[in-house]
This record gives structure tokens, sequence and C-alpha cells, in this order.
């Protein structure tokens, strides 16, 4: 495949990708504990913000880190959606996290239709 074929093809992805479809997915590969899955969705170069932990991984390796204590002791009513929605090219999504505890979790897109970065903080109830 040539260079510009490629960039068209992308750019076509990008321009039918629902995100807030591919949040639902997310938080499915999260309820399922599946880290695989959950970091299928991040670019190789994702990075998220965590102010409820002051943490900021970025990279796969380090996203796994991040999530891989939290899908193994995750609650029972961990992952649960609260409310998902629109706001501006993001989606935030808030959701009970894997304490069970309330987290608006906001999510920015690349154009391959991958998470690029994401910020999560706590949520009111």
């Amino acid at each position: 495949m040539t260079r510009w074929a490629k960039v068209f093809e992308e750019a076509i992805v990008a321009g039918d990708f629902d995100k807030m479809a591919a949040v639902v997915d997310w938080l499915d590969a999260c309820r399922s504990r599946n880290l695989e899955a959950l970091l299928d969705f991040y670019a190789e170069n994702a990075s998220l913000e965590c102010v409820c932990e002051r943490a900021g991984p970025s990279g796969r390796s380090a996203l796994a880190a991040y999530w891989r204590p939290k899908l193994a002791g995750a609650s029972p009513d961990a992952f649960s959606l609260e409310e998902i929605t629109p706001q501006g090219e993001d989606v935030v999504l808030d959701y009970l996290g894997f304490e069970g505890k309330p987290v608006r979790l906001t999510f920015a897109f690349d154009a391959r239709g991958k998470i690029s970065h994401s910020r999560c903080e706590p949520a009111a109830r």
C-alpha cells in the first residue's frame, strides 16, 4: 500500500469511527478483566493522566502496569456505566472505577481511532 493510500484509508476509518461505541467497548473490556483487549484500544504512545492517584503512565507497557492490578482487584460493581457524553472531539465517561467509586474519564482519540490521551478524576455522584 502506498503512503497516500494508507493516509486516505486512515482518514476514512477516523471519519466513520464511533467514539461513543469505542468507549462502551473499552468499558466492556474492563468488565471482562481482559487486559490485552483493553490495551488494544490505546495508541502505542498513549498517555493517561490520573488525578485520583497522581499518576501519568505513558506507552503500552506503562498502561499495562497501571491497569493490571486494577482489573485483577476490581470490586464486583466495578466498571458499571453511569453516563457517557460527547464533549467536543472527546468522550466523557462517568462510571464506577475499580474500587466501585464514581470516576470521570475523558478520552481523546487519534486519527486512527485509538485512544491517544485520557484523564481520570473522581466524579460527583
